[in-house]
Order: structure tokens, then sequence, then C-alpha cells
């Protein structure tokens, strides 16, 4: 196929939303019997492209089967599995404690689908972070538009084509094309927005609903920062982060961004990073089949020039007609060089060299909200600087791992994004929660009603 994606047309656009409208007002998508039976049939769809999945996976973006497998396909089946299980629980009315000033009446909270949601993903994970908030928007009751990222296109077609076979456009359906039709999709009114991207992109698509009041969720990035301590188990912390740094080659918005490392134990992390690549990548990362590629040449251009910009530790080999960048380290980087102000996304990571916890929380908290923190210290160490410092979520001992149990909710704070999503909470980034109280009619008593003769009694109970 072509690697270039064919836009949709404006017309085409402005009919999908309103044919999903109407079918939204409709009824139809609301009984949790249909969600459950739509969940099945999308999950049936995805085992059956699989194959297609990770082979257009591996030629846009060079992942292997395993490593597609695992960071998209795995996630996304677990999500279906995880509202299969215990949909029928949180859509139920969740009862409440009705205060004595209420009584006799009951109180509850039901769950209500939004309507007509808009989910745009990005290219670095481009079928879990896709379909895993089509899940949440099918769990509540919505219809979707997707939009998957034009920088893949040979995922874009695979998913446009497993949705075509299993949804219809009145409930679901994929919208091809560039920034062009980003604007034509932002363009119209929809209940809820998914985005995922750069803060940057973020704001736009925040304007845009912000013309309608839309309700958004955002989920950014940032520059996601890794503290090793003194007291950290350092093969481990080299080992994890080294993983963590050449998952998807750096591509990963929660990927470790920048290391703060202990003066006492970084040329020991260094010796034990270098071992570490060797273990996951063999000698020569180009020839590794779990290796990715940038996305595009001007991925590669931006990541490769980082390089310049730091003393080179490990790596710094490139290859351009590849897109191929080697897991580079870096010491000696300037806090305002640009390796240290942007988002890296890519396999280069810079050393700044600390003198204590305290000193890298302090650095921290000049900066903005990352989308992940990760701490290597003993535990009593480490939860002291996650307790000090804010980000869209944490680990200690380890990264990225945090995002692959779909019981905990994912999502930013700040400048990294806005909303949560992942099991339940997916369910609630597309439902209203509703409260509602019902009232016996047997009994009226007078007090609620003017002229208020009974409100020296009633003081009592408020």
């Amino acid at each position: 196929m072509s690697n270039m994606i064919a836009n949709s047309s404006t017309d085409r656009i402005s009919a999908i939303v309103e044919a999903q409208r109407s079918y939204f007002r409709s009824g139809a998508t609301r009984p949790v019997e249909f969600r459950l039976e739509q969940l099945k049939r999308l999950r049936e769809a995805i085992v059956r492209h699989e194959q297609a999945i990770v082979d257009a996976l591996y030629v846009d973006l060079h992942k292997s089967y395993e490593e597609a497998y695992l960071t998209e396909i795995s996630i996304v089946l677990a999500e279906i599995d995880n509202f299969l299980k215990h949909l029928r629980g949180w859509a139920s009315l969740s009862k409440k404690r009705t205060p004595l000033k209420l009584m006799p009446s009951k109180s509850g909270i039901i769950t209500e689908p939004l309507g007509v949601s808009l989910i745009i993903a990005p290219w670095n994970y481009p079928m879990q972070l896709l379909l895993n908030p089509l899940v949440g928007a099918i769990g509540a009751g919505c219809t979707a538009v997707l939009k998957p990222s034009p920088y893949v296109p040979h995922v874009a077609e695979v998913l446009e084509r497993l949705i075509r076979d299993t949804f219809s456009e009145e409930y679901v359906a994929v919208v091809q094309g560039n920034r062009d039709v980003n604007r034509a999709l932002l363009n119209q009114r929809y209940d809820v927005i998914f985005f995922t991207g750069s803060p940057e992109l973020g704001r736009v698509v925040m304007r845009a609903a912000a013309e309608n009041l839309t309700p958004v969720i955002l989920e950014l990035g940032g520059k996601s920062p890794v503290v090793v301590d003194a007291t950290a188990d350092i093969a481990i912390a080299a080992k994890r982060v080294a993983w963590g740094k050449t998952l998807n080659a750096g591509q990963t918005c929660i990927a470790p961004d920048y290391l703060l490392i202990h003066r006492d134990v970084k040329e020991q992390f260094v010796e034990a990073y270098r071992k570490a690549l060797v273990e996951l990548h063999g000698e020569d990362a180009r020839r590794s089949d779990h290796y990715v590629r940038m996305v595009s040449s001007r991925a590669f251009d931006r990541v490769s020039s980082y390089i310049a910009e730091g003393r080179v530790r490990l790596g710094g080999r490139v290859v351009a007609e590849e897109r191929y960048i080697e897991p580079t380290l870096l010491d000696d980087v300037a806090p305002h060089s640009r390796v240290m102000q942007e988002e890296i996304f890519g396999p280069v990571l810079p050393m700044v060299e600390v003198g204590s916890v305290e000193e890298a929380v302090e650095f921290i908290l000049e900066r903005e909200k990352p989308l992940a923190l990760y701490v290597f210290a003993e535990e009593r160490v480490a939860r002291a600087v996650v307790e000090r410092t804010s980000s869209g979520g944490a680990c200690i001992n380890d990264v990225i791992m945090h995002i692959a149990n779909e019981n905990m909710p994912f999502g930013g704070v700040g400048n990294s994004g806005m909303g949560r999503y992942h099991g339940r909470d997916s369910l609630y980034a597309f439902s209203h929660r509703r409260s509602m109280l019902i009232s016996p009619t047997w009994l009226d008593l007078p007090f609620r009603y003017m002229p208020y003769r009974w409100l020296k009694y009633v003081k009592r109970l408020l």
C-alpha cells in the first residue's frame, strides 16, 4: 500500500458525526448486554487480525512480534477482559448513604454515557492507544469516531479495516488523514474528546473543545525523571532503565527521559547500563530483532541532534537511511540544553549528577509535572521522593510497568495531561456520574415547606 493515507472529506466527517448522534439518541448503545456483546466482537476482531497488526507494526516501526504483542495487543485484550468481567457491576446503581435530614429517601449514583466521542491516537503505540480508549467508550455506551495517526499508515489501514469489518459507521467509525483532517474533526461538536499526544497539540484540542464546553481527556507527555540513589540496587536499576529506555526505541510517553544519579554510584551505573544493553540487544543493537527504529526521518533528525549536547558515555552511532539511533548515554549535559528541556522520545538518556535525593527532588520541582516518576532507592527513601513530588504515575524500583495494571488508573497531571483511564476509570472517562435521590410519597414531612415554622426543630438535623 501507499505510505500516504487519503484524507477523509469534511462532508464525510460531518455525516459520520450526525449519524452517530442519531444512533446514540436512539438508545441502542445503552443496554449493558449490548455493550458486552460489542466488546466481545472487538476482542474477536483483534484476535482475528493479530497477524496483520503485528506485520503492520513491523513495517511502520520495526517492532518485533513479541514487543508488538506485549505492548499493544495484550494490553487491549486485558482491558476488554476486565470490562467483560466487571462491567455489570460498574454500571449498576451505586448506593450512597442518605443523611437523616433526607430520610426516608434513598440515594445513589447512576453512570450514563456521555454520547458521541472522538478518540485521537498517536503513532508510537498506534493500536493500543486507539483501541484501549475505545474499550472505555463502548463500555460506557458511547459511539466513537476514531482518528489513527498518519505516521503509521500500514497500522492505520489495518485498524480501519478491523473496525469497518466489525461495526457500522453510525456506531464506530475510522477517519483518516493529516492535521487538516484533525482540524475538520475538531470543528465538529462531540460529547467527549479523548486525545493522546504532545502537550502542544493537547492545547489545540482543549481550545477547540472549549467552544462547546466539551469535556476532554488529555494523555500528554513530558520529561519523566529517574532518580537513582546511592541506596539503590544499581544492577537492577540499570537493567530496568535500559529496558524502559529502549522499549520502542524510547518512543514511549512514559519512557525514562533523564537520569538524576547520585555521584557516588554514577560510574557503577554507567558500567551496569552498558552490560544491560548488551544483555538486551547484543553488542550491536542495530542487529537486534527487538530494537525499534525512529518513526520518521524528522524524528530521527530531532533525536540524533541531542547526542551532540553532552559527552557520550555509551552508544552515539546513527544510521540515517535506517532511522537507527544506538542506545546512547550522555554525561555532562547542561540543565538548560535542549536535551534537558524537550521530551526526547528516543533512545538517548542524559545523566545529571546529584549529591542527594533532596537535590534530585528540587530539580524535579523546578520543572513541569511529569507523566511518570521513577525512583530507585531503599523503599523508605523512594517513598519520600514520591511524596514530595507530583507526577501522573510513579514506580519505585521499576519503570513503565504501572501502565500494565488494568486495575489502576493511568493519566497525567498539570502539563502532562488531565483525566484518567484504564479499567473502571475508562468507564468514568466516557460517562457522566449522575446523582439520584429516590423519595417516597407515603410520607411528606411539612418542615421542608414554607413558611418554615419547624426551623427551630429542623436545625438540629442539619
